[in-house]
C-alpha cells in the first residue's frame, strides 16, 4: 500500500458567507487598465471526513461588515450550520492569517485549538503595526484575543510547514503577511491547495500579478510556485476570495448553490462566468 492510498480522502467544502463590490484596477498592484466591475467574495473552508474536522478560518459578523462596508449573506456560523455543523463540534482550527476578514470570529468556538504560524503572532503583535498600510487590515481586539489564547494554551504554534492530521499539513508562504499559511489537504481527486490569500483571484497565481495589500511582493510571486508545487495541478489550487470558485465547483446540495461547494470533487466543465 502507498503513502498515498493509506491517507483518508477528505471532504473539503468552501462556504461563501459575504461579499462585495469591487473594480478590477482595486486588485492589482499597478492598478489594471480595465476599469470594470470585479467582486470579492468571502469564504470559510470545512475539511472533514467520519473522523475529523478542521475549520479554516473564522470569517466575520455584522459589526465588522457595517464597519468595513461589506455584504453579510450569512454569519460563519449559520454557514457552518448549514452542513450541519455546531460552533462546539469544532475542535480545530486553522488560521492562516490574523486579518479580520479570516480570523473574526474566533471566540465563537469554545473547544477549538488554533493552528497559527510564529511569523503572523510575531507580525501582527511587532513594529510593523505602526505602520497604517499593514495595521489597517487588522483588528485590535482581535489580535489581544488571539493573544489571551497564547495565555490559556489554546494555540499550536507553527514554524514553517508542519503536518497537522493525516494528510493535511499547513505551509507558510508569507507575502500577503508575514506569516500566511495555506492548507494541503489529500482528498479522493488528489492533493488540493486552498490558498486563502496567497492568491485572492485565479488571476494572480496564474498571471503572476499581486494582490495590492502585501508585505513582501517577492515571497508573494515564489508563494505562487509553492501553491502549484503542492497541489497535484492548478486546478487543485483554491485562491481565497474568487467568485468564480462557486461557478467551478459543484454545490454540496441544490439548495446550496451558491453557498456551499466540493472542492475535493473535480471541477465541472465551466469555467464560470469571467472576473
Amino acid at each position: 500500500m502507498t503513502e498515498a492510498a493509506a491517507l483518508p480522502d477528505y471532504e473539503v467544502v468552501a462556504l461563501r458567507y459575504a461579499t462585495r463590490a469591487g473594480a478590477r484596477p482595486d486588485h492589482f498592484v499597478g492598478g489594471d487598465p480595465h476599469d470594470v466591475p470585479m467582486p470579492m467574495d468571502y469564504y470559510l473552508w470545512v475539511v472533514r471526513d467520519a473522523e475529523r474536522l478542521f475549520l479554516i478560518d473564522t470569517g466575520f459578523n455584522a459589526d465588522m461588515a457595517v464597519k468595513r462596508h461589506r455584504t453579510l449573506l450569512r454569519t460563519p456560523a449559520e454557514a457552518l450550520g448549514l452542513l450541519g455543523i455546531e460552533r462546539d463540534d469544532v475542535e480545530q482550527i486553522v488560521v492562516t492569517h490574523l486579518h479580520n476578514d479570516h480570523i473574526g470570529t474566533f471566540d465563537e468556538y469554545p473547544n477549538a485549538r488554533f493552528h497559527l504560524q510564529d511569523d503572523e503572532m510575531a507580525f501582527a503583535t511587532g513594529r510593523y503595526m505602526c505602520c497604517e498600510r499593514f495595521a489597517r487590515a487588522y483588528e485590535v481586539e482581535h489580535v489581544t484575543g488571539m493573544v489571551r489564547l497564547a495565555y490559556q494554551d489554546r494555540i499550536d504554534f507553527r514554524r514553517g510547514d508542519a503536518e497537522i492530521g493525516p494528510g493535511i499539513s499547513v505551509h507558510r508562504i508569507g507575502g500577503h503577511t508575514a506569516g500566511l499559511q495555506a492548507v494541503r489537504v489529500h482528498t479522493a481527486r488528489g492533493w488540493v491547495v486552498l490558498a486563502s490569500d496567497a492568491s485572492h483571484y485565479y488571476e494572480h497565481f496564474e498571471t503572476n500579478r499581486c494582490f495590492p495589500l502585501v508585505f513582501h511582493v517577492g515571497d508573494v510571486l515564489e508563494g505562487y510556485a509553492r501553491l502549484l508545487a503542492l497541489a497535484d495541478s492548478p486546478q487543485h489550487v483554491i485562491p481565497g476570495h474568487d467568485p468564480l470558485v462557486m461557478h467551478r465547483y459543484a454545490p454540496v446540495s441544490p439548495q446550496l448553490e451558491g453557498i456551499a461547494v466540493r472542492l475535493d470533487l473535480a471541477p465541472l466543465d465551466t469555467e464560470g462566468p469571467a472576473s
